[in-house]
């Protein structure tokens, strides 16, 4: 059997930047064990897979490790494979998901996503994040992740985080911000519970990360950078209970698996 695979870099406006994400566009389900086994192959932070429906497409992610239920790079990425390699002719593309409808709507150059938003609640600073980081945080709150709020820009440029620690903590991982003179915040992000030590550019994450700078800096269109190797930039913008994100895409490779 041989399955189509494209590789996109998400938040990318150029190949080798942004988040690198495998698609798998899909005729029905595979065995979820084999879907398992081809995330573990491709080695990315994350592999959707996607099947056409009535109403749009259902769409599933897994890291290396595990299935997840949010996942914004990805979604952006098939949603570019859908838009660009295979001829999808509207300008949104609803997704079913474990986290409900997520729609993605083409802008020009960039695509729009459609998530719900998580705010975080504050919270004790585990002890394995304080230890982790070898610095005491402004905040930590709680959602799906930590968010842990630190005073300066440098100082998550600077952070190099015990992983060990780091796994021990429930929820999916740790997100990092601060505030930025060149953006309104940026951030960092590391979930390496989940087979990804640090993800390059966390789409998902800007569902918790908006609606708390958006209370702190009194606007709801936000300018954020994701401070990784690769980087990316990603305008959000909280409205009620969603949260759009912003960013382009390009296709760097494609291909077939065989199974």
């Amino acid at each position: 059997m041989k399955l189509p695979i494209y590789q996109i870099d998400a938040f990318a406006s150029k190949p080798f930047e942004g988040n690198p994400a495998a698609v798998c566009p899909l005729d029905a389900w595979l065995p979820d064990a084999l879907m398992q086994l081809i995330a573990e192959e491709n080695n990315l932070s994350e592999t959707a897979f996607f099947v056409a429906t009535e109403e749009g497409f259902h769409i599933r992610w897994f890291t290396p490790t595990t299935e997840v239920d949010l996942c914004g790079h990805a979604t952006l990425a098939a949603a570019y494979v859908l838009f660009e390699c295979l001829g999808f002719d509207q300008d949104t593309i609803v997704f079913d998901s474990r986290s409900g409808l997520l729609p993605v709507t083409r802008e020009g150059d960039l695509l729009l996503l459609d998530f719900p938003a998580q705010p975080a609640e504050a919270c004790e600073t585990p002890i394995q994040i304080q230890h982790a980081f070898g610095i005491e945080p402004v905040e930590c709150l709680r959602a799906e992740d930590y968010l842990v709020v630190f005073e300066l820009e440098e100082d998550l440029l600077l952070a190099d985080p015990n992983l060990e620690l780091l796994r021990e903590l429930d929820g999916r991982g740790v997100i990092l911000t601060a505030p930025s003179d060149t953006y309104d915040f940026v951030s960092r992000f590391f979930a390496p519970k989940l087979g990804i030590d640090e993800d390059p550019v966390t789409g998902s994450s800007f569902t918790q990360l908006a609606p708390y700078w958006a209370v702190r800096l009194g606007c709801s269109k936000l300018y954020a950078k994701q401070l990784s190797s690769r980087g990316g930039e990603v305008r959000c913008e909280l409205d009620g209970d969603r949260v759009f994100i912003a960013g382009g895409a390009v296709k760097y490779l494609q291909g077939e698996i065989e199974v």
